[in-house]
Protein backbone atom coordinates (compact mmCIF):
# COMPACT_ATOMS: atom_id res chain seq x y z
CA UNK A 1 0.00 0.00 0.00
CA UNK A 2 1.61 3.45 -0.52
CA UNK A 3 0.88 6.20 1.95
CA UNK A 4 1.23 10.15 1.21
CA UNK A 5 3.92 12.27 2.76
CA UNK A 6 2.94 15.06 5.13
CA UNK A 7 3.47 17.50 3.04
CA UNK A 8 0.69 15.95 0.38
CA UNK A 9 2.92 16.02 -2.60
CA UNK A 10 5.36 12.92 -3.64
CA UNK A 11 3.55 9.16 -2.65
CA UNK A 12 5.48 6.82 -0.29
CA UNK A 13 6.75 3.70 -1.73
CA UNK A 14 5.26 0.67 -0.08
CA UNK A 15 7.15 -0.27 3.21
CA UNK A 16 9.54 -2.31 2.91
CA UNK A 17 10.46 -0.86 -0.46
CA UNK A 18 10.68 -3.64 -3.42
CA UNK A 19 13.53 -3.17 -6.25
CA UNK A 20 12.60 -4.06 -9.44
CA UNK A 21 13.06 -8.05 -10.56
CA UNK A 22 16.41 -8.55 -11.54
CA UNK A 23 18.59 -11.17 -13.30
CA UNK A 24 22.12 -12.49 -12.92
CA UNK A 25 24.28 -11.80 -15.80
CA UNK A 26 26.90 -14.81 -16.36
CA UNK A 27 30.11 -13.33 -15.76
CA UNK A 28 28.87 -13.25 -12.50
CA UNK A 29 29.18 -16.66 -12.25
CA UNK A 30 32.04 -17.72 -10.42
CA UNK A 31 34.34 -21.37 -10.62
CA UNK A 32 31.76 -22.97 -7.88
CA UNK A 33 28.61 -22.33 -10.34
CA UNK A 34 27.15 -20.30 -7.82
CA UNK A 35 26.99 -16.34 -7.82
CA UNK A 36 30.56 -14.40 -6.90
CA UNK A 37 30.26 -12.91 -3.56
CA UNK A 38 31.09 -9.38 -4.76
CA UNK A 39 27.87 -9.51 -6.95
CA UNK A 40 26.09 -9.88 -4.28
CA UNK A 41 27.02 -6.34 -3.50
CA UNK A 42 26.13 -5.35 -7.09
CA UNK A 43 22.77 -6.30 -6.78
CA UNK A 44 22.42 -4.78 -3.04
CA UNK A 45 23.89 -1.28 -4.69
CA UNK A 46 21.22 -1.41 -7.64
CA UNK A 47 18.24 -2.00 -5.40
CA UNK A 48 19.55 0.81 -2.82
CA UNK A 49 19.84 3.20 -6.25
CA UNK A 50 16.56 2.54 -7.14
CA UNK A 51 15.72 3.73 -2.81
CA UNK A 52 17.41 6.67 -3.28
CA UNK A 53 15.69 7.50 -5.97
CA UNK A 54 12.44 7.45 -3.72
CA UNK A 55 14.22 9.69 -1.36
CA UNK A 56 15.04 11.95 -3.80
CA UNK A 57 18.70 11.61 -3.54
CA UNK A 58 19.49 9.67 -7.21
CA UNK A 59 21.99 11.22 -10.02
CA UNK A 60 19.98 14.17 -10.17
CA UNK A 61 20.72 15.15 -6.72
CA UNK A 62 24.15 14.77 -7.41
CA UNK A 63 24.37 16.84 -10.52
CA UNK A 64 21.66 19.36 -9.14
CA UNK A 65 22.79 19.85 -5.82
CA UNK A 66 26.33 18.15 -5.45
CA UNK A 67 25.74 16.13 -2.96
CA UNK A 68 25.34 12.05 -2.69
CA UNK A 69 25.78 9.13 -0.61
CA UNK A 70 28.50 6.88 0.44
CA UNK A 71 28.36 3.14 2.22
CA UNK A 72 30.36 3.52 5.66
CA UNK A 73 30.08 0.14 6.50
CA UNK A 74 28.07 -2.94 5.15
CA UNK A 75 27.15 -6.47 6.35
CA UNK A 76 26.86 -8.96 4.21
CA UNK A 77 25.38 -12.79 5.14
CA UNK A 78 25.40 -15.53 2.42
CA UNK A 79 22.56 -17.41 3.14
CA UNK A 80 21.72 -19.59 0.15
CA UNK A 81 23.41 -20.18 -3.31
CA UNK A 82 22.40 -17.97 -6.15
CA UNK A 83 22.33 -19.50 -9.88
CA UNK A 84 22.35 -18.24 -13.42
CA UNK A 85 18.51 -17.74 -14.77
CA UNK A 86 17.23 -17.26 -10.64
CA UNK A 87 15.91 -14.08 -10.98
CA UNK A 88 16.20 -11.94 -7.81
CA UNK A 89 14.16 -8.83 -6.07
CA UNK A 90 15.43 -7.39 -3.15
CA UNK A 91 13.41 -5.78 -0.07
CA UNK A 92 14.98 -3.05 1.94
CA UNK A 93 14.04 -1.23 5.41
CA UNK A 94 15.02 2.06 6.26
CA UNK A 95 16.11 1.28 9.83
CA UNK A 96 17.46 4.49 11.02
CA UNK A 97 18.00 8.29 9.26
CA UNK A 98 19.57 11.30 10.97
CA UNK A 99 20.71 14.36 10.00
CA UNK A 100 23.62 12.78 8.36
CA UNK A 101 23.16 9.03 8.09
CA UNK A 102 20.46 6.18 6.96
CA UNK A 103 20.41 2.89 8.08
CA UNK A 104 19.24 0.28 5.82
CA UNK A 105 18.82 -3.80 6.07
CA UNK A 106 18.37 -5.51 2.57
CA UNK A 107 17.25 -8.89 2.12
CA UNK A 108 17.42 -10.65 -1.63
CA UNK A 109 15.34 -13.27 -2.52
CA UNK A 110 14.60 -15.74 -5.32
CA UNK A 111 11.81 -13.53 -6.96
CA UNK A 112 9.80 -16.24 -7.82
CA UNK A 113 10.04 -18.87 -5.13
CA UNK A 114 10.60 -16.48 -2.60
CA UNK A 115 13.37 -17.83 -0.38
CA UNK A 116 15.98 -16.25 0.96
CA UNK A 117 19.22 -15.70 -0.29
CA UNK A 118 21.72 -12.89 0.88
CA UNK A 119 20.69 -10.16 3.57
CA UNK A 120 23.21 -6.97 3.80
CA UNK A 121 22.99 -4.30 6.28
CA UNK A 122 24.33 -0.76 5.40
CA UNK A 123 25.22 2.67 6.95
CA UNK A 124 25.59 5.12 4.34
CA UNK A 125 26.32 8.74 4.91
CA UNK A 126 25.46 11.79 2.99
CA UNK A 127 28.44 13.58 1.09
CA UNK A 128 28.66 16.72 -0.23
CA UNK A 129 30.33 15.73 -2.93
CA UNK A 130 32.34 19.29 -3.69
CA UNK A 131 33.77 19.62 -0.19
CA UNK A 132 33.95 15.67 -0.46
CA UNK A 133 32.70 15.71 3.40
CA UNK A 134 30.26 14.44 5.79
CA UNK A 135 27.09 16.56 5.46
CA UNK A 136 23.74 17.13 6.95
CA UNK A 137 20.97 16.51 4.41
CA UNK A 138 18.72 18.92 3.10
CA UNK A 139 15.76 19.99 4.61
CA UNK A 140 13.27 18.32 2.15
CA UNK A 141 15.28 15.24 1.84
CA UNK A 142 15.73 14.36 5.72
CA UNK A 143 11.82 15.02 5.88
CA UNK A 144 11.19 12.58 3.02
CA UNK A 145 13.78 10.20 4.89
CA UNK A 146 11.91 10.44 7.81
CA UNK A 147 8.37 9.99 6.06
CA UNK A 148 9.66 6.84 4.74
CA UNK A 149 11.31 5.46 8.10
CA UNK A 150 7.63 5.88 9.90
CA UNK A 151 5.99 3.87 7.07
CA UNK A 152 9.04 1.19 7.55
CA UNK A 153 8.69 1.11 10.92
CA UNK A 154 5.79 -0.89 11.15
CA UNK A 155 7.31 -3.25 8.78
CA UNK A 156 8.19 -6.39 10.74
CA UNK A 157 11.70 -6.54 11.60
CA UNK A 158 13.80 -9.92 9.79
CA UNK A 159 16.11 -11.81 11.71
CA UNK A 160 19.82 -10.81 11.61
CA UNK A 161 19.78 -6.88 12.19
CA UNK A 162 22.60 -5.88 14.02
CA UNK A 163 24.44 -9.67 13.78
CA UNK A 164 28.14 -9.27 14.44
CA UNK A 165 31.21 -11.89 13.02
CA UNK A 166 31.99 -13.82 15.43
CA UNK A 167 32.98 -17.62 16.12
CA UNK A 168 30.23 -19.28 17.65
CA UNK A 169 30.39 -19.35 20.87
CA UNK A 170 30.65 -23.11 23.17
Amino acid sequence: MTDVTAAGEVPLPPAPFKSSVMQIEPQWIDYNGHLNMAYYNVMFDRAIDEMWLQIGIGPAYMKERHCSTFTAECHVRYIREIHLGDPVQITIILLGADEKRLHTFQEMRHATEGWLSATSENMSLHMDMQARKVAPFPSDIRARAQAILGSHAAVARPEGIGRNVAMPSK
